[in-house]
């Protein structure tokens, strides 16, 4: 593997922080955090970026509401010829406009904490959770979904909270899938991360466990061949990392992703849909290009989220239909992600798609491709559903499974289930049904009050 890159201008970085530290200082990943800039004049000083008075004293404000942190290495990508275009810059620096919070934004869009059974864990699909280990980010991201967090004291949470979070796992055999995610999980230790590994691993309905992180981005040399051993012992480990933009896949992040790749880990990327950033079909093609050439997986492109603050990264939902119709069937499969809205309140990820079904009859299917092409798909001419009769011993669909196991269907699939008897399922809210529920309490409180009087009369 080549040796890692320490080009002049980081040597300026570092020497600026640190007259007697070098290349060996420079790839500590401790070095670089217990060094992360997040003053406006260190700023300055590191990058010979200058602003105005006034300019400081409106972003004093905004790193008053929002603190700031950006770690050396990624400082030292940012284009300062042309900083305000530059997309590592508008990720990572103040921005005024942070202090605009719209009526829709909000502090938690996502409701992650009421979906919090217990402290860090978020239960909101039925066979999965987030488990948020650690409160320490490598970086203070400006497009970040948990700004609310930002600002708080950085902290490990202790043994004690992370076996709480444990047992809630363990106790609820219908999770199979566990995500680790924070703050940033690589920002512990090496060995108090394999302890959580470990402890999850020994669940026997676990199956899964990934990890968000977005070290390689902002902090590649996080990722050293003695993390990646301990992670090799945890298999199925799947990692997503975090690119929003192709400058960001640097000589080193490709090693840190070359080492976890050698060590047969999957990983994946979820990039965010940002204004000004990323917002552009050639950028993202571009961007999926590198990925799966370093061999990660695109895997979901999300719309920005309604957290506060976030208004100027935010683009309108066509702008990412946009994106998918220059991906979709002008690039490998593979290297198309799944373009979502994380749905606010808590509702989850909805994939939002460009429209190929034109119309559809009892018999026909009419689609268009990529190209614009209209063509039909003839459906079966006889095509009998099979019903389940829950006979699974006998079923001629699949093998008989021996560690199959009986779910509670919800939502779509419970109307699309053969086992359950519900036909609709109707908004709590529903004016109608209060209505006619209304109109059925009082119709069952006259029966009840005729047949007390009845009896009243019998008894007479």
């Amino acid at each position: 593997m080549k040796e890692i890159i320490f080009t002049k201008h980081q040597q300026e970085i570092t020497s600026k922080i640190d007259p007697a530290a070098g290349k060996e200082q420079w790839t500590d990943w401790k070095w670089q955090t217990r060094h992360s800039i997040k003053t406006i004049e260190d700023f300055e000083y590191l990058t010979g970026i200058s602003f105005s008075e006034e300019e400081k004293v409106q972003l004093n404000e905004t790193r008053n509401r929002f603190p700031l942190s950006i770690t050396p290495y990624y400082l030292s990508l940012i284009n300062k010829e042309n900083y305000k275009n530059d997309p590592v810059y508008k990720q990572s620096f103040l921005d005024n406009r942070e202090l605009i919070v719209s009526s829709s934004e909000m502090g938690d869009p996502l409701s992650e904490d009421h979906d919090s059974p217990v402290p860090g864990i978020t239960h909101r699909y039925p066979d999965r959770v987030l488990f948020l280990v650690s409160n320490v980010c490598a970086m203070y991201c400006r497009h970040c979904t948990r700004k609310r967090k930002v600002g708080d004291v950085d902290s490990i949470p202790g043994r004690e909270q992370i076996k709480e979070g444990i047992d809630y796992i363990r106790n609820t055999p219908q999770v199979r899938d566990v995500l680790l995610s924070g703050g940033d999980p690589f920002l512990l230790s090496d060995d108090y991360l394999d302890w959580i590994l470990t402890e999850l691993e020994a669940i026997p309905h676990v199956q899964v466990i990934r990890i968000g992180t977005r070290t390689p981005v902002v902090l590649p040399y996080r990722i050293t061949q003695d993390l990646v051993d301990m992670l090799k012992k945890h298999q199925p480990l799947w990692i997503n990392t975090h690119f929003n933009h192709p400058r960001e896949i640097t000589a080193s992040a490709r090693k840190a992703l070359a080492r976890m790749a050698d060590a047969g880990i999957p990983l994946g990327n979820q990039s965010v849909l940002l204004a000004d950033v990323n917002d552009c079909p050639r950028i993202m093609k571009e961007l999926v290009h590198r990925l799966v050439a370093n061999r990660v997986r695109p895997y979901y492109l999300y719309q920005c989220d309604l957290s506060e603050g976030l208004s100027h990264f935010r683009t309108p939902v066509g702008k990412g239909i946009e994106i998918m119709e220059s991906l979709i069937g002008h690039t490998s499969g593979f290297a198309v992600p799944t373009y979502v809205v994380d749905a606010p309140g808590g509702g989850g990820k909805i994939p939002v798609m460009p429209n190929y079904i034109i119309s559809w009859s009892v018999n026909k299917v009419i689609l268009r491709n990529y190209e614009g092409v209209i063509t039909s798909y003839q459906e079966p001419d006889e095509y009998k559903s099979t019903l389940c009769d829950r006979n699974c011993k006998d079923c001629r669909l699949e093998l008989n499974l021996k560690d199959g196991e009986e779910i509670n269907a919800i939502g779509i699939e419970q109307l699309l289930s053969d086992y359950d008897d519900t036909i609709s399922l109707i908004p709590a809210d529903n004016e109608r049904f209060k209505r006619r529920n209304d109109a059925e309490e009082a119709e069952d409180t006259e029966s009840a009050e005729n047949a007390e009087n009845l009896e009243l009369n019998e008894t007479v």
